[in-house]
């Protein structure tokens, strides 16, 4: 489907940000994730399907820069196998009847479930850190997302942009804004919106612009040695952070291995101190998705349809930004 089937006529946006690695074309990755997004709701709360509908929807890819670079490491990708999987995980995830079943007793009986990784990550990630092969091991996991922080590419400019575009646009159009990003995407959200709230030559257009909600799924920003690289990450405590986000709320799931510090709200308690950020939550769940045949704690798909996510953006389609950050403030 296209983005203007998904859209209606509503003042409310929703702006998606994927990860790393190979991803299906725009309007693929579209189509799979609002309708992982939309049966969550439909599940959980169907009185609020109309709401969502209306919303209208857009997605910052930028998957054809991650192929280029993974392509000329020799790396292969199968689109129509990647999109025939991410069904298959959507349509088991669809029959999970009630958000009840989301929980340990469900996902300890997946098939390939596995600790591991993320063990692995957290022995790792604070020695690796301390001597200063945090980044060399992100070359090794994650080509693409290690171009990011490569200062002789000009990758980090371009996804930064192809974000910064769909973002800019709908704050033109004055909407009331809910952001979600996914993995390494959080990396460039973050560093997006920074950008438009400190940056002098972009402040002064958006910096009294606001996004009502941004709701970070399996966010590497937890990790000190990626926060130290944000941009932002060297400037005075007035200049450090991000100012036009009303509402942050970070869900990241068991095993992930990508955010394997799985809390923000004590890494970020300054926005909190300074009052540039109404609320930090983070929420720790269960991502039933398998792909492949093997459970895949860190699949969008799964985060998507999880009941923590529909209730956040339930939350929101129902109250309102100011509401939910009354509801949620310490």
């Amino acid at each position: 489907m296209s983005l203007e089937e998904i859209s209606g006529a509503s003042d409310r946006s929703l702006l998606l940000v994927h990860g790393r690695d190979f991803k299906p074309s725009a309007e693929a990755y579209m189509d799979l994730s609002i309708a992982a997004l939309r049966a969550g709701i439909e599940r959980d709360y169907p009185e609020r399907v109309g709401a969502f509908d209306a919303m209208q929807k857009r997605v910052a890819w930028y998957g054809d820069l991650n192929a280029e670079i993974l392509n000329s490491l020799g790396k292969h990708y199968d689109e129509s196998l990647d999109i025939s999987d991410r069904r298959n995980a959507l349509a088991a995830l669809r029959e999970i009847p009630v958000r009840k079943r989301f929980g340990i007793r469900q996902y300890d009986q997946l098939p390939g479930k596995s600790a591991v990784p993320e063990a692995i990550v957290d022995v790792l990630a604070p020695l690796l850190g301390a001597l200063g092969l945090c980044v060399p091991l992100i070359r090794c996991v994650s080509k693409d997302f290690a171009r990011y922080f490569d200062r002789k590419a000009d990758y980090a400019m371009k996804v930064r942009r192809r974000l910064e575009e769909q973002l800019c646009a709908l704050m033109d159009r004055g909407d009331r804004i809910v952001l979600i990003s996914h993995g390494s995407g959080s990396v460039v959200a973050y560093d997006v919106l920074w950008q438009l709230s400190q940056d002098p030559d972009l402040k002064a257009k958006y910096g009294d612009k606001k996004v009502d909600l941004w709701i970070t799924l399996g966010s590497p920003l937890g990790d000190s040695k990626i926060r130290k690289r944000l941009l932002g990450a060297k400037e005075k405590p007035a200049t450090k952070f991000p100012l036009n986000v009303i509402s942050w709320h970070n869900v990241a799931a068991e095993d992930d291995y990508t955010c394997h510090d799985n809390t923000l709200a004590d890494d970020f308690k300054m926005m909190l101190k300074q009052r540039v950020v109404s609320a930090v939550h983070d929420y720790r769940i269960f991502n039933l998705a398998v792909r492949y045949g093997r459970s895949n704690p860190h699949s969008s798909i799964g985060y998507y349809i999880h009941p923590r996510v529909s209730k956040i953006l339930a939350d929101w389609l129902q109250e309102g930004a100011e509401t939910i950050s009354l509801k949620y403030t310490f």
